[in-house]
């Protein structure tokens, strides 16, 4: 626990003027509201019995107590305003580098965890460590000058009922800390839930036309139900252990009242010698430092109650920030002139060590030639995207890019030879010539129409309220073809020396289709280009067609030869065409 504190508190470290105003803000404002119950004795000094009432003293004390009060409310408005910038610019940070950290983790990890629980401890456990611990952080140290300038305070009026007071306090501490320990584990667990709630709510949320589609609503509710079956038990555990510690701090407080109030009633009536002379003014001073004094202990104890959910918080955003990131090549070669030579040499890859995908995968690529990739779904034709690019490091072997092997050159430069399309479809919240310009930002207008004509896609936008102007974004009503014209457009754009594409026009009507793969072939020409397709018909031209099954080329060649070798890729074929 001490570790994750440490951590929180070292991304305050660049606000620490914040820190010290606060400090100062809770001295001068915690020291005058501890004068508030010495201008209160004295008024009720003031009032010594019948007809006996100094008015004059008890209206100069009554303004005093009035500018005083005043006085402790602005310090302690200015104490919580700096302690809130100093708890939001704090996790502001931490929030920009847990951001910053999962576009550094590979894509692996991605991969392993859902959406929603990374989405969670961006945006969800941030917020409760900023709740937790910096702002509680406000009551903390309040709560500890409060507890000192009561205790003094109190010595001054009467020490030998102060030591009274002091000699009850462990109690409180000892109830406390019994019930805090208690409350850890069911924190920690309750985090845990949480993140799996909202991950699965992401994904039945996103995917709800499918979720429709195949009725899966009443199982996703079951399954919503249990989780939250099991949220709802460990959340009431984990109250009832925090929520007692309140009431059970309040009871003993209770008790040192009552004590503070019976000596303090016999010594002012002269019962009780041994505990010296004390006035009914300063007697109602001593109790309500006694109040004062204990009332920090509440809000201490409920301090560690949020702390223990904050510290699983934290400790779930550090797992993030410790993860581990994808090696620095900055020290590596960077790859200038792209010839479009390709060469896998023994490459072997699986994701699962248990489960073998890639194995001894050869093959050569000549500058300019057009290779299909075909196969049945899972024989590992995205998979050699993934090593091309270097989204996950091949187990072993090598690849080489213009005669210099991949992991000998920055990714960078190795990403920026190749133009991706996917066959899923992204567009973020912006214009649509935000989003056609994604890897060309500088691009003028007229370079982005262009684009836009080369892939058909300049009627449809033009359509748009406000043209290329017109904000998107994945839920803005576009149709799915009509996202994948704006995906292709980038490609056109950014105009790379080698092109991937991945079913990329899986989404287009067959005419648009047939424009946009003339649009292409003229884009591919001198290029080298990587097709992986499921409609064999849209590949037929290609120099070489690799046709794998079970991570393995198992034929290669053009469609000609292939056909005319009547082996697995011909019954691919004959079958797309079957009556």
């Amino acid at each position: 626990m001490f570790n994750t504190l440490k951590r929180v508190f070292s991304y305050a470290r660049p606000y620490i003027g914040y820190f010290v105003m606060t400090v100062v803000f809770a001295v001068l404002g915690v020291s005058l509201s501890l004068m508030v119950p010495i201008f209160i004795g004295d008024a009720v000094d003031c009032c010594i019995g019948k007809n006996n009432v100094d008015f004059d003293r008890l209206g100069k004390t009554a303004a005093a107590l009035a500018v005083i009060v005043a006085a402790s409310t602005l310090f302690q408005w200015l104490m919580s305003l700096c302690t809130n910038k100093l708890a939001f610019f704090t996790v502001r940070d931490l929030r920009a580098d847990i951001f910053s950290k999962l576009e550094r983790v590979p894509l692996r990890y991605i991969d392993s965890r859902t959406k929603g629980e990374l989405t969670s401890r961006v945006i969800n456990d941030i917020e409760i460590v900023s709740d937790g611990l910096l702002q509680g952080f406000t009551q903390f140290f309040s709560g500890i000058i409060t507890i000192i300038g009561t205790l003094v305070f109190m010595m001054t009026i009467n020490i030998k009922i102060a030591l009274v007071v002091v000699a009850m306090t462990p109690l409180s501490f000892l109830a406390a800390a019994k019930i805090t320990k208690a409350s850890h584990d069911s924190y920690m667990m309750q985090s845990k839930l949480r993140g799996d709630m909202v991950g699965l709510a992401e994904e039945m949320v996103g995917n709800q036309k499918l979720v429709k589609a195949f009725v899966y609503e009443e199982r996703a509710a079951r399954r919503f139900a249990e989780i939250n079956r099991e949220y709802g038990k460990i959340g009431v555990k984990a109250t009832f252990f925090s929520s007692m510690t309140n009431p059970t701090t309040r009871f003993v407080n209770g008790l040192i009242y009552a004590a503070v109030g019976l000596l303090g009633a016999l010594g002012a009536v002269g019962y009780a010698g041994f505990l010296g002379k004390i006035s009914v003014g300063k007697l109602s001073s001593f109790l309500a430092y006694s109040n004062q004094y204990t009332k920090p202990f509440n809000e201490i104890s409920g301090v560690f109650a949020e702390l223990q959910n904050a510290v699983a918080s934290a400790g779930r955003v550090f797992d993030v920030l410790d993860a581990e990131e994808v090696s620095d090549d900055s020290d590596k070669e960077t790859l200038t002139d792209c010839t479009g030579e390709l060469r896998f040499s023994h490459v072997n890859f699986s994701y699962d060590p248990a489960l073998k995908l890639i194995q001894d995968f050869s093959l050569d690529v000549h500058s300019g030639e057009r290779i299909a990739i075909v196969g049945p779904t899972g024989c590992g034709k995205s998979t050699i995207i993934n090593l091309l690019l270097r989204f996950y490091d091949i187990d072993s072997g090598s690849i080489e890019i213009s005669g210099k092997n991949i992991m000998d050159i920055t990714r960078d430069s190795l990403r920026n030879c190749f133009g991706m399309v996917l066959q899923d479809t992204w567009v973020f919240t912006g214009t649509v010539a935000e989003n056609i310009a994604y890897g060309k930002p500088d691009a003028s207008r007229e370079e982005i129409a262009a684009a836009a004509k080369a892939v058909y896609a300049h009627g449809f936008i033009k359509r748009l309220p406000k043209g290329y102007d017109t904000v998107i974004s994945e839920d803005s009503g576009l149709s799915q073809g009509q996202r994948q014209l704006i995906c292709i457009a980038r490609i056109m754009l950014t105009d790379p020396p080698m092109l991937i594409l991945d079913e990329a026009t899986s989404s287009i009507d067959l005419r648009t289709e047939h424009r946009v793969q003339k649009a292409f072939a003229k884009l591919m020409e001198g290029r080298t280009s990587f097709v992986i397709a499921h409609r064999l018909s849209t590949i037929k031209n290609s120099d070489m067609i690799l046709v794998m099954n079970n991570g393995n080329i198992v034929e290669q060649g053009d469609h000609a030869q292939l056909m005319k070798h009547n082996g697995f890729y011909a019954k691919m074929y004959n079958s797309q065409f079957a009556t």
